[in-house]
C-alpha cells in the first residue's frame, strides 16, 4: 500500500476565551492558516485536491461547512474543494485519518486535514443546545434513552469517574496542571512553537493592528498555591477549571501526500503516518477510550509503548494523562514534553491538527524517530495516530 506523509505543518497559537482571536471569523481564522501552509511549503495550490477540516460545533459562524468557507476567506483558489468532518474533540485527528487514507488508496495526491474552533465566537454545544432551546429536540433519542436510562454523558462526570477509577487525587491533578504550565512556559521561552505557529494579525481594543503568536493561556507565574486555590465543579469532586483544558480559539492545518504528491510538490517528508486506529468504548466514563485505542494501536504496529519517543495525549482534563500513563506504564519523561490543553487551550475540532503540528515539531527537535498522538472524544471514542519522523 502508499504511504502518507506529512510535509508541512501550521497553526494559529491559542487564543483565551474573549481574548486575542475573539475577533477573528472562524472561517478567516481558518481562512488564514489554510493560506499559511500553502505560503510556507511553497506550492501550487491547484496541487491540493481536498480540504477536510475538523470542527466539534458546526452551527452559526461555523456552519454551512466550514471548511468550503474557510478556503473561500483563504484566497487560495475556488478550484480547491473542502468539506467538513465532526468526531467532537478528535475532529481534526480524524481528518486526518482521512486525508492520510486518501492518498494511501491513491484516490488523491495532495490533500490537506485541518481543524478550527472559534469557542468564543461559537460556544461549546451552541449547535444542540439553541436546537433544543427552541423546541428543536435534542440528540437523546428514545434508544438511547432506553439504553442508558437517566444516564447522562457527561465529560465533566467522565473525568470524575476516571480520577475515582485511577486513584488520581485532587493534589496530583493540581501538580500535573502546573506542570503543564511549567513545560508551555519554558518551551515557548525557548522557541520551540516558532515553525509551527503562524502570525494572525488582529486589532486590539485600542485599535492597534499587531500579529497574534504566542499561546495566550500560559501562566507563567502559576502556583500549586494558585491551583490549589481554585473551586472544584462539583462539590467533593476533584476536577477545577485549573486542571481541565482551557476554552480556545484556533486553527491548525497539515499537508499529507503520497509518493506522487511528494513527486509534485517536491518537498521533503517530515514524517510517515505508521498507523492510525479509532475505536468506540463506553460513553458514560467517555474519557477512558484512549488507553484501549492506544493498546491497538501498538499491537496493529507491531510497537510496545518503549519504542514511542513521544506521547500527545490530549489535556481534556488532567486525568485523561495520568490515567493513561499510569495504564500503559508509559514515561511521563515523553508526555505532553511541551506542555498541553491545561495551559495551551483545547480548540475542540482544532486540536487534533494542532496536536500533529506540535508533535511532528517535537520529534525532529528532539531527534526522536515514533511519536503517538491520542484524545478522548464525546460520546466514548479515541483516535490514535502512530507518526514516524523521517
Amino acid at each position: 500500500m502508499a504511504e502518507a506523509y506529512l510535509v508541512a505543518v501550521a497553526r494559529s497559537a491559542g487564543g483565551k476565551r474573549g481574548g486575542r482571536l475573539a475577533g477573528v471569523h472562524p472561517a478567516d481564522l481558518a481562512g488564514k492558516v489554510l493560506a499559511a501552509l500553502v505560503e510556507r511549503s511553497g506550492i501550487d495550490p491547484l496541487l491540493i485536491e481536498d480540504v477536510i477540516m475538523g470542527c466539534a460545533c458546526p452551527g452559526g459562524e461555523q456552519g454551512a461547512n466550514i471548511a468550503r468557507n474557510a478556503v473561500l476567506a483563504s484566497g487560495l483558489p475556488e478550484a480547491i474543494p473542502a468539506t467538513h468532518v465532526d468526531r467532537q474533540c478528535g475532529s481534526s485527528q480524524q481528518a486526518l485519518h482521512f486525508a492520510a487514507a486518501t492518498v494511501m488508496a491513491g484516490a488523491m495526491d495532495v490533500v490537506v486535514a485541518a481543524g478550527v474552533e472559534s469557542m468564543t465566537r461559537v460556544p461549546m454545544g451552541l449547535p444542540w443546545t439553541l436546537a433544543a432551546k427552541h423546541g428543536f429536540g435534542t440528540y437523546r433519542s428514545p434508544g438511547i434513552e432506553a439504553r442508558y436510562p437517566d444516564t447522562p454523558f457527561s465529560q465533566f462526570g467522565g473525568a470524575e469517574m476516571l480520577a475515582r477509577k485511577y486513584g488520581l487525587t485532587r493534589e496530583m491533578l493540581d501538580l500535573y496542571a502546573l506542570e503543564s504550565h511549567r513545560r508551555a512556559h519554558a518551551a515557548t521561552q525557548a522557541g520551540r512553537f516558532a515553525g509551527e505557529i503562524v502570525p494572525i494579525e488582529i486589532v486590539t481594543p485600542e485599535g492597534e493592528t499587531v500579529l497574534h503568536l504566542t499561546d495566550e493561556g500560559i501562566r507563567a507565574d502559576s502556583t500549586l498555591e494558585k491551583i490549589a486555590s481554585v473551586k472544584t465543579l462539583q462539590e467533593g469532586g476533584v476536577i477545577t477549571a485549573a486542571n481541565a483544558s482551557q476554552i480556545c480559539d484556533g486553527a491548525a492545518a497539515l499537508l499529507v501526500v503520497n509518493a506522487a504528491g511528494l513527486k509534485a510538490t517536491g518537498l521533503t517528508p517530515l514524517a510517515r503516518i505508521h498507523q492510525m486506529t479509532v475505536i468506540g468504548h463506553d460513553p458514560v466514563i467517555m474519557l477512558e477510550a484512549p488507553i484501549p485505542a492506544t493498546e491497538k494501536a501498538l499491537k496493529k504496529a507491531g510497537l510496545r509503548i518503549a519504542d514511542i519517543d513521544l506521547y500527545e495525549v490530549n489535556e481534556a482534563f488532567a486525568p485523561v494523562p495520568l490515567a493513561w500513563a499510569q495504564a500503559l506504564d508509559a514515561d511521563p519523561a515523553r508526555l505532553n514534553v511541551h506542555g498541553g490543553a491545561i495551559a495551551l487551550g483545547h480548540p475542540l475540532g482544532g486540536s487534533g491538527a494542532k496536536l500533529m503540528a506540535t508533535l511532528v515539531s517535537a520529534l525532529h527537535d528532539r531527534g526522536g524517530r515514533y511519536g503517538l498522538q491520542t484524545m478522548c472524544e464525546a460520546g466514548g471514542m479515541a483516535n490514535v495516530t502512530i507518526v514516524e519522523r523521517l
